[in-house]
């Protein structure tokens, strides 16, 4: 992860290392100076996202019973799948390599244990994975960005008048070329190291409107006077359109708390002692202890505001006060710009690592009435401009949030989330096969398996099938 002297690009998130770099001792040493508090901000700006805003509609699919079960489960499965994957970073004791080996990067774990085969296959679940997310993120902002055009409209007209739902799908593609754009510009960030700052401000940001998600929710539910939703959730016309509403909401849990695919690259940034296992265990286990807080708060108080019209986005659902939804929706705006670049860092560098890191990709611009002189990768330019184009390209094209959400999450959880780290660990370990704790790490697996299969299915039908919206 950058920090390496020379050109940032030799030192990527997710590179594919030649064997003799992964030993300590590293031909471009990396100062790594990150504490606990650093580690917990990338983790909460990970994690809390656009994830946090679809719970309540989550909750009111599953019911008073099944969402708070289904929030905290999630929480667990990612607490102990986050403590395995913790423990690969570092590898002591390797006969061909020598003394220590540090895997800095998902992909780099998963060759290191596994073999480049494997690496190859957790290849394509994680370029979908991180260009969904990106293509989530994307509608997120649009779907926030309309809400506050539509809290300063009935700000200003009052609260019965019209608002024109082409118009309101019209602006989603204009706020999404909008983000597009300032994604186009803040991709030029070389690497994840250069990214401390605006991990910290977006967690500032995701804290902001979580409260204010939460506060309202309460509110509203001591404005009604009654606590709204029922045991089995929000009924629908037939038994199988409720199960698949079941497997989308379980789809949109899994997508707001795993955040293995930079789990790695934020531990590399942690300095020793103590072990960076230790503090990536702390930082993960006080972050998903305050996600899961949040979580509860904005998906059960947000039901038991809205029951039956809980919306797809819980901010989208409150009129007043005016200014602190658009304030809130704003946090989410700005939050967003940050979560993106998190999950996008790492697809840039697994491209560039391989095609744009040669010298003679990199040009000299001189602008000499300003002054100003830089070195630009021409690769890194088109390359990263493409790949945000390509992404909200896709949000315009499947702008159905909740049915995205689910489904990316649903798909992507279980061999990214479950499958590779838990055999990783195994390997790390080597943990003796048919052993009780060989038997429960596989029972472990097994059970998300067949979570994450069946919120596939119901996730795929919400968007493919004719009743999306």
């Amino acid at each position: 992860m950058g920090g390496r002297g020379g050109d940032p690009q030799t030192g990527p998130l997710l590179e594919k290392l030649p064997e003799s770099s992964c030993s300590s001792s590293e031909e471009h040493p990396v100062k790594r100076t990150g504490t606990v508090w650093t580690a917990s901000a990338h983790i909460i700006t990970a994690v809390v996202g656009s994830g946090v805003l679809s719970l309540a509609w989550s909750v009111a699919q599953l019911g008073w019973v099944g969402g708070p079960a289904a929030i905290v489960f999630f929480a667990g499965v990612t607490v102990v799948q986050s403590s395995l994957l913790a423990e690969c970073y570092v590898s002591r004791g390797d006969p061909e390599r020598g003394g220590v080996i540090r895997n800095k990067s998902y992909m780099d774990a998963v060759r290191f244990y596994l073999g480049e085969k494997r690496q190859m296959l957790s290849g394509f679940f994680l370029s979908i994975s991180l260009f969904g997310s990106g293509v989530v993120y994307t509608l997120t902002t649009a779907t926030s960005m309309r809400a506050i055009h539509e809290a300063n409209h009935y700000g200003r007209e009052g609260h019965g008048a019209p608002f024109s739902s082409a118009a309101a799908r019209g602006s989603d593609v204009y706020y999404m070329l909008l983000f597009g754009l300032a994604q186009a510009v803040l991709s030029q960030i070389p690497d994840f190291h250069n990214m401390a700052w605006l991990s910290v401000f977006a967690a500032v940001m995701s804290f902001f409107y979580s409260f204010v998600g939460f506060g309202l929710g309460a509110a509203k539910v001591i404005e009604n006077g009654v606590i709204k939703g029922g045991i089995g959730g929000i009924p629908l016309a037939s038994p199988m359109q409720k199960v698949w509403r079941v497997a989308q909401s379980l789809g949109d849990i899994t997508f707001a708390y795993p955040y293995t695919l930079v789990l790695l690259e934020i531990e590399d940034t942690l300095r020793s002692p103590p072990a960076e296992s230790k503090t990536m265990k702390a930082a993960s286990r006080a972050s998903i202890a305050i996600t899961t807080f949040f979580y509860l708060g904005c998906g059960c108080f947000g039901y038991a505001a809205f029951g039956d019209g809980t919306p797809g986005n819980l901010l989208t659902g409150f009129g007043e006060p005016y200014w602190l939804i658009d304030l809130a929706n704003l946090c989410v705006v700005l939050h967003l710009l940050g979560g993106y670049q998190l999950y996008s860092q790492p697809a840039f560098a697994l491209v560039e690592r391989r095609f744009g890191a040669e010298a003679s990709w990199v040009v000299k611009v001189e602008l000499p009435l300003l002054g100003w002189r830089c070195h630009v990768n021409v690769f890194r330019l088109c390359f990263r401009t493409a790949y945000v184009a390509a992404v909200t390209a896709v949000a315009m094209w499947y702008p159905y949030f909740n049915q995205v959400v689910g489904l990316i999450g649903a798909f992507t959880f279980w061999p990214l989330d479950i499958h590779f780290p838990v055999e990783m660990y195994l390997a790390q370990a080597k943990v003796v096969p048919w052993t009780t704790r060989w038997l429960a790490i596989q029972a472990f697996s097994a059970t998300c398996l067949l979570v994450a299969a069946f919120a596939s299915v119901g996730s795929a039908v919400g968007v493919f099938g004719p009743d999306r919206s």
